[in-house]
């Protein structure tokens, strides 16, 4: 049987580090959710660690959840969260693989190690990049990102750039897994809810953080000559700097509507689905899902012009790196010079989400990588 491991019985896998099932949050709560649902269906006993306060569900999508606390702050949250993750694991989970995500959590990788349980880390992007992080935060995360290379039992990179980042700044390679989509016609009846029309406005999904360039493309719509509304779905828990100075940039402008978080999975992609464009400005990533979305729903992308922006596209969209750039491409939006090449990007970008991204092709990655783990005699203490 492919499930079983070199103990007996099925294969106990335990994925770790981030908020947990059901995803609510953000794209690695969407791929443990979309591999660790997969992975149980196909026989293997899978534990997530989850951080929802109030959550009393002990099971989902055929996973078994572990609800474990953490410090509420932007600098211990996720460290602390993994931390008693990592003792449960230990002491009584006791899973053949863990699956731990984020470059931050590198230091639980030892005590995971000790245990002689192999481990894979999944870096999500270049983490020490992110404003959030400057100054003591980001040379925690430039730290961490060097232990996780050294230490983890093997680096998953989702995306082809940042494995080549690892490779040319540590001579480690990486498993590139990427995320995977889908294509969705999710109908749009539900965006009457904001008075909009199908193909009648612009959109932008993103956490309001500096990386993500929110304030950038708000500006350059308000200098535009276009008349479809933008509207900005996202928020922030710990920028409000940042979101006063995006709704600054607004100034008032009717044009510019601002919603916050949506968690209502079909307004949302419907939202992605029925507009004109969507805008990407996350610039430090590696496969970001929310590109990802758009890219499923047909909606033709204005990204960012980073190298992991041109991957996963396949340079399939129109890119910009300055406000004057991106008004200059709603100006052209406004009118129908453009049309023929968005259809042409989105068909093109449809086309890529179906052969590139897709999550049972994923999951087989993934149950490759755990397979290989769980049958390592002994495990790698260090690497050149």
């Amino acid at each position: 049987m492919r499930t079983s491991c070199k103990y007996g019985g099925r294969v106990k896998v335990s994925l770790m580090g981030t908020r947990g099932v059901p995803a609510l949050h953000g794209g690695f709560e969407t791929a443990v959710e979309e591999i660790g649902r997969r992975l149980a269906a196909r026989g293997y006993e899978v534990t997530v660690y989850c951080r929802n306060p109030g959550q009393q569900r002990t099971e989902y999508l055929g996973m078994t959840l572990v609800n474990a606390p953490a410090l509420r702050h932007r600098m211990t949250e996720t460290l602390s969260h993994t931390a008693v993750s990592t003792v449960h694991a230990i002491i009584k989970d006791r899973p053949d693989v863990v699956l731990l995500l984020n470059a931050g959590n590198a230091p639980l990788l030892r005590p995971l190690q000790l245990a002689g349980i192999p481990t894979a880390i999944h870096l999500d992007g270049l983490e020490s990049k992110r404003e959030k992080w400057r100054g003591v935060g980001a040379r925690y995360y430039r730290w961490a990102e060097r232990a996780s290379v050294l230490w983890g039992d093997e680096v998953i990179a989702d995306s082809q750039a940042i494995a080549d980042h690892v490779k040319a700044e540590y001579g480690r390679e990486s498993v590139v897994i990427r995320y995977g989509a889908e294509i969705i016609t999710p109908g749009s009846d539900r965006i009457a809810e904001f008075s909009l029309d199908q193909q009648g406005y612009h959109l932008i999904v993103a956490r309001f953080e500096p990386e993500n360039h929110v304030l950038d493309a708000v500006s350059a719509y308000r200098l535009s000559a276009e008349t479809r509304p933008l509207i900005v779905v996202g928020s922030a828990p710990y920028s409000h700097g940042y979101i006063d100075a995006v709704r600054a940039a607004a100034q008032d402008d009717p044009r510019i509507i601002f919603t916050g978080g949506i968690y209502d999975q079909q307004l949302l992609d419907q939202l992605y689905a029925n507009a004109r464009t969507y805008i990407h400005g996350h610039s430090v990533g590696g496969t970001n899902p929310s590109l990802l979305r758009a890219m499923g729903a047909g909606v033709p992308v204005l990204a960012y012009d980073v190298e992991f922006n041109r991957e996963v596209t396949d340079s399939q969209a129109f890119f910009w790196a300055t406000e004057p750039e991106l008004t200059a491409i709603f100006d052209q939006s406004a009118g129908e010079g453009l049309d023929e090449t968005f259809t042409e990007f989105t068909t093109n970008c449809l086309a890529r989400i179906a052969a590139v991204y897709q999550w049972d092709a994923v999951t087989d990655e993934y149950e490759a990588l755990i397979q290989g783990l769980a049958a390592r005699p002994k495990r790698k203490t260090s690497h050149s």
